[in-house]
């Protein structure tokens, strides 16, 4: 049984949709990353998808400014991203630590 997730934050609907477009592209570049296993079809086929996801980011935050939603309240977004598993998503775009052997 998976354990119970803290509870999502309050979010307005445009926070919501930069948050979701804001994984979606670190999903991507993950699968991009060269210090990663995988193969070219592999980052090839992230990098097409990346353009859309990409513009999809910049709509949501055009959105929030439009809306006057001037500010990013980083700790708020800071926990629905955790809650999203971001932590563990955004580590696949760092380089990897060197191994040794």
């Amino acid at each position: 049984m998976l354990p119970d997730l803290p509870p999502l934050p309050a979010l307005t609907r445009a926070e919501g949709e930069l948050i979701d477009r804001y994984l979606d592209v670190v999903d991507l570049l993950g699968r991009i990353n060269p210090g990663r296993h995988g193969d070219t079809y592999r980052g090839l086929r992230a990098a097409q998808a990346l353009v859309g996801k990409a513009t999809a980011l910049r709509d949501a935050l055009e959105l929030m400014h439009r809306r006057g939603e001037t500010e990013l309240h980083a700790d708020t977004l800071a926990r629905a991203l955790r809650v999203l598993d971001g932590e563990r998503r955004t580590a696949r775009v760092i380089v990897p630590p060197r191994s040794d052997s």
